[in-house]
């Protein structure tokens, strides 16, 4: 059996600034290894292609790093608030080394000041952020550089699966590959992302991790014209706005905004679901965001993931991949057709979204949600209720269940670190990246 100090299983920001932090920190016999391809061999329309793959769901991702620490994950609940900061920072600062822009988004004082006072009006709240946006070219570029960063100082392994998680007696004890090879390692870091999760979720229940309840979220890919998104995207950037609707009392937030962007497919396990991106040098006509409605299941129900995996699969099956509707069809109750598409004044930039009816795929409680958002953000955005915008379904957002962490990170399997969005602590690049920063120095510490 091969012997490591360190296995980090998986190449997305997380497992990645881990194995920086331990590589500039001098750890020896560090093992990365990534279920998907190296970089260059990374394709949009393989299975996984996006999610998968060194950088893992980054990649491909149009690379906002938003440095607010209410946004993109839990860390907040388990580090102080200072020290949260810094982390953030230092994160920020390894971003720019590497590559990342020194434009600096957020707006004046005064118009966010303004966008929070229009937010109320619609019974939003708006969330100040302060981001880069590095754009979809240049997040590979990036992950390259990283890349060059870490060759010769640990060993990589591509298309290489991590089968399950070794532990004896309380301690872990190294990772089984699905090559059937057995990797001792004194630490492991588990940094599945979301492509992972329900690994990942299987894996802390044979190991007897406890886990907080998390909920699912489920929605809409949102396209508009750009015009229409222009007074929050040319304010902020990026507008992260919450709703609790009127009929249901559910939390229903926008996520990913894209101004001048494209919607874009994502398949995993044979699972079509939407996203979207923009680049940096590249603009479309268009805009898009995700309206996402978050449910949390108790007993005697508790598998958010599988309930995701049950509306993609009916939406696939309607659609034989994603759906596209106009906003005015569906409000009237009627399917969007071909023709209708055609006569539509937003033109989709996802060419092979299939024409339908999302009331046949989402819940009633889920449509009257969004439905009830688009309506409230009227306020901030004009003519966005309107009905040639388009809807594209579904997006969902596959989470771990929140594992039982301490604030290094680590589980009760001693040396066991959990970390980014496969831990469900991280929904974002910088505080997935800063998780990896966090299990790298307790390493450090504890050796």
């Amino acid at each position: 059996m091969s012997s490591y100090e360190v296995v980090i299983i998986g190449a997305g920001p997380a497992g990645l600034f881990a194995a920086l932090k331990l590589a500039d920190s001098g750890v020896g016999r560090i093992l990365l290894v990534e279920q998907g391809p190296a970089l260059e061999e990374r394709r949009r329309d393989q299975p996984g292609g996006i999610l998968c793959g060194w950088g893992g769901a980054g990649a491909f991702s149009d690379g906002k790093l938003i440095l607010s620490p209410e946004v993109g994950g839990f860390l907040s609940e388990l580090l102080v608030l200072e020290d949260l900061i810094a982390l953030i920072q230092e994160v920020d600062g390894i971003y720019q080394q590497l590559g990342a822009p020194a434009e600096l988004y957020g707006g004046d004082p005064d118009t966010l000041e303004l966008l929070k006072t229009k937010a109320r009006q619609g019974g939003m709240i708006f969330i100040p952020t302060h981001l880069r946006h590095i754009g979809t070219e240049n997040c590979q570029k990036i992950l390259k550089h990283l890349r060059e960063r870490l060759t010769g100082r640990l060993e990589i392994r591509t298309n290489c699966r991590a089968q399950s998680i070794l532990a004896k007696d309380g301690v872990v004890r190294g990772v089984g590959l699905d090559n059937g090879e057995q990797v001792g390692a004194r630490y492991v870091i588990a940094a599945p992302g979301r492509a992972g999760a329900a690994w990942m979720r299987e894996e802390a229940r044979r190991l007897a991790i406890p886990s907080i309840h998390s909920p699912v979220d489920i929605g809409v890919r949102v396209e508009v014209p750009a015009s229409v998104l222009s007074p929050l995207t040319e304010a902020a950037y990026e507008a992260k706005l919450i709703y609790y609707s009127r009929t249901f009392d559910d939390k229903v937030r926008t996520f990913c905004m894209n101004p001048h962007g494209e919607v874009v497919l994502e398949e995993l396990d044979g699972l079509v679901t939407v996203n979207g991106h923009s680049y940096a040098s590249r603009k479309t006509e268009n805009s898009n965001f995700a309206i996402l409605v978050s449910s949390t299941f108790t007993e005697p129900f508790d598998d958010p993931i599988s309930y995701g995996q049950y509306i993609a699969r009916l939406a696939n099956l309607l659609g034989k991949g994603a759906l596209v509707q106009r906003l005015g069809d569906l409000q009237v109750g009627r399917r969007t057709t071909a023709a209708r598409l055609e006569r539509c004044l937003t033109r989709p930039t996802l060419k092979s979204a299939t024409p339908g009816d999302l009331s046949f795929v989402l819940p009633y409680r889920y449509l009257k949600d969004i439905l009830e958002m688009l309506e409230a953000m009227e306020t901030m955005a004009p003519r966005i209720n309107n009905p040639h915008t388009l809807l594209y379904g579904v997006e969902v957002k596959f989470y771990s269940h929140r594992l039982k962490l301490s604030p290094e990170l680590e589980s009760p399997i001693c040396n066991l670190f959990i970390i980014g969005d496969g831990a469900g602590i991280t929904r974002g690049l910088v505080q997935a990246s800063a998780s990896g920063l966090i299990a790298a120095r307790a390493i450090i510490r504890g050796r």
